[in-house]
C-alpha cells in the first residue's frame, strides 16, 4: 500500500475513534469516577511522553516537570474560561463550541510552557545530573509557591494583584471565581491529544534529530566531534518537552468530569515524582514504555482506592485508626522501582518499542 494512503487511512481511523469515544463514552462507562480515571490516565500518558524527551532521549534529569504542566494548566484555564464566558457562560459545554475553545487554549498553554522551558533550558546548559535536577525542582516550587502565596485580597497592588486573580491556594475557578474552569476537554480531545502525542514522540525518536539527541546522551564529546551541536539540541529538547507538558496541562485543566478548579498544590513534587516513575518504569527513551508507565501509575492509584472499600480493609482500619492505605502508594512505587532496577535496570521495555509494523517490515526484509 502507498505510504501516504496508509497514513491518511490511519489518520482517518484515529479521528473516527475520537469521535466515537466522544459520543459513546458516557454510555459505555456510566460511572463518573471511572470516566475520570480513564481521562486522568490519558493525561498522565501525555505527561510521561513529554518528560521522556528530556529524561529518556536527551538523558537530562529533570524533576520539576510539574511546573511546566501547571503553567499549561493555568494558561489554558484562563483562555478557555474567558472564551467560554464570551460564548454565553453557564454549565453547557457543547461539543461544537469545544472547537472554538480548546484549540486556542491548548496552543496558549503549549506556547507559554515552551517560553518557560526556554528560560529554564538556556541557563541549565552547563548543568547535568543532580545539579540540573535541583534547578528544575526549584523552578517548579517557585511557580507553585508564587501562586499559592498570593491569595485574593483588597490590599494587593501591581504584580501581586494580577497574581492574586489566579485564586491563590484555593485555585483558579474562572474569571468570576464561581463557575469553575470551562470543561470542554471531553473524550475527543483527550484521545486526540494522546494519539497526536504518541505519533509526535514516535517520529521524534526515530528521526535524525532523535538519533542525534541520543548520541549526545551517550557521549557528548563524541557527538560534538561529528557535528552535533549540544546547545541547540539540549535547548530544543527542553522546549519540546515543555510544550508537551503544556498540552497535558491544558487537557488536565479542561478535563470533562474532572475538577473545575486549577489548584497550585496539584503540581507539587509528588506529581513530578509520579512523572519520573512513569518514564523509569516503562524504560527511559521508550515511547511504548512511557505509555505503559502512565497507565500503571494511574491504575495503581485507583486500585488503592478500591482496596480501601473492601470489608477486610475497613475492619482493619477500624481496629487500627492510624492505618492509611493511600500513604502506602509511594512505598509501592519505591518497591516496584527497586525490584525493577534489580531485575531489569533499563526498565520494562528499555529503549525498545511495541510495533506491529516494524516487525512486519523486518520479516519482509528477511
Amino acid at each position: 500500500m502507498n505510504p501516504w494512503l496508509r497514513r491518511a487511512l490511519t489518520a482517518a481511523a484515529l479521528i473516527a475513534v475520537c469521535v466515537v469515544a466522544q459520543f459513546t463514552f458516557k454510555t459505555i462507562i456510566p460511572d463518573t469516577a471511572y470516566r475520570n480515571l480513564i481521562s486522568l490516565a490519558l493525561v498522565y500518558v501525555v505527561v510521561a511522553l513529554s518528560l521522556n524527551v528530556i529524561n529518556g532521549m536527551a538523558g537530562q534529569f529533570s524533576i520539576g516537570h510539574a511546573g511546566f504542566v501547571g503553567i499549561g494548566a493555568y494558561t489554558s484555564a484562563i483562555v478557555a474560561s474567558n472564551i467560554h464566558a464570551k460564548l454565553g457562560g453557564g454549565y453547557d459545554y457543547a461539543f461544537a463550541n469545544s472547537f472554538l475553545v480548546m484549540p486556542p487554549a491548548i496552543l496558549a498553554g503549549a506556547a507559554v510552557a515552551a517560553v518557560f522551558g526556554l528560560l529554564v533550558g538556556l541557563p541549565s546548559l552547563r548543568l547535568r545530573g543532580d545539579y540540573l535536577a535541583i534547578v528544575t525542582l526549584g523552578f517548579a516550587e517557585i511557580f507553585r509557591l508564587i501562586i499559592a502565596t498570593n491569595a485574593p485580597g483588597p490590599d494587593k497592588e501591581g504584580v501581586r494583584k494580577v497574581l492574586s486573580q489566579l485564586g491563590g491556594p484555593q485555585g483558579y475557578s474562572g474569571p468570576d471565581g464561581s463557575n469553575g474552569v470551562a470543561q470542554y476537554a471531553g473524550p475527543f480531545w483527550l484521545f486526540g491529544g494522546l494519539f497526536l502525542s504518541i505519533i509526535i514522540a514516535w517520529r521524534l525518536k526515530f528521526s535524525g534529530w532523535g538519533r542525534a539527541l541520543r548520541a549526545l546522551r551517550e557521549d557528548e564529546i563524541a557527538a560534538s566531534a561529528v557535528g552535533v551541536d549540544p546547545t541547540n539540541y539540549k535547548v530544543t529538547s527542553f522546549v519540546i518537552s515543555s510544550m508537551g507538558a503544556g498540552v497535558a496541562g491544558a487537557l488536565w485543566a479542561g478535563m470533562a468530569d474532572g475538577n473545575p478548579t486549577v489548584n497550585p498544590d496539584q503540581f507539587n513534587f509528588a506529581f513530578s515524582f509520579d512523572a519520573i516513575t512513569m518514564v523509569i518504569l516503562g524504560g527511559s527513551g521508550s515511547v511504548s514504555g512511557a505509555v505503559l508507565g502512565g497507565l500503571f501509575v494511574t491504575i495503581t492509584v485507583k486500585m488503592i482506592e478500591q482496596l480501601q472499600r473492601l470489608d477486610a480493609i475497613e475492619a482493619w482500619r477500624y481496629a487500627h485508626p492510624d492505618f492509611d492505605l493511600n500513604a502506602l502508594r509511594m512505598v509501592v512505587y519505591a518497591t516496584v522501582l527497586i525490584l525493577l532496577m534489580i531485575v531489569r535496570p533499563s526498565g520494562i521495555f528499555g529503549e525498545n518499542e511495541i510495533s506491529f509494523f516494524r516487525k512486519r517490515e523486518a520479516r519482509a526484509k528477511a
